[in-house]
């Protein structure tokens, strides 16, 4: 009998596709040419917590209840734990915010579960990095589990006081 392959797998876009594109799209997303991307995605600006490397990534743009999410399972996430200042380029304006790092699990589940709930099942696995089994939701359970088994995690931003 073969194994079932877990319910929530990484499933990032080639690394080839994203040199080429993510440049564009942050020359883009700063002009209204952007379209609905400038909703979509954002340009997030901010400095290495040791390195001091300064970081400029394109991400998907999550917004729940008001608030802007990253969501990630990528190394560069741990650069928001205790917090981090950021320049965040979303909706075509660049605004001084905070990120902080989510690690609670049923709180980053529930998260990434809303997410693909807005978004739905097909353009999540578009735009999330992540697949899922069969095409099909997962349950909030199996987010948790992901959460746990990938290093999923998310980062909320908000306005810089």
């Amino acid at each position: 009998m073969t194994e079932q392959p877990k319910p929530i797998a990484m499933s990032p876009p080639p690394k080839a596709f994203l040199r080429v594109v993510n440049p564009i799209l942050k020359m883009v997303l700063r002009t209204p040419f952007a379209g609905s991307a400038r909703h979509q995605f954002m340009v997030v600006n901010f400095n290495g917590r040791k390195s001091g490397r300064p970081y400029s990534l394109v991400l998907t743009a999550h917004v729940l209840d008001g608030l802007l999410y990253a969501l990630t399972g990528a190394s560069w996430k741990a650069n928001f734990r205790d917090g981090a200042a950021a320049q965040v380029l979303h909706d075509g304006k660049t605004t001084a915010m905070h990120g902080e790092l989510i690690t609670d699990t049923a709180h980053v589940a529930d998260l990434y579960a809303r997410c693909v709930e807005q978004c739905g099942v097909k353009r999540a696995e578009r735009v999330m990095g992540i697949g899922f089994r069969d095409h099909q939701m997962p349950t909030r359970e199996q987010f948790a589990e992901a959460v746990r088994e990938l290093g999923l995690r998310s980062i909320r931003f908000t306005p810089a006081d």
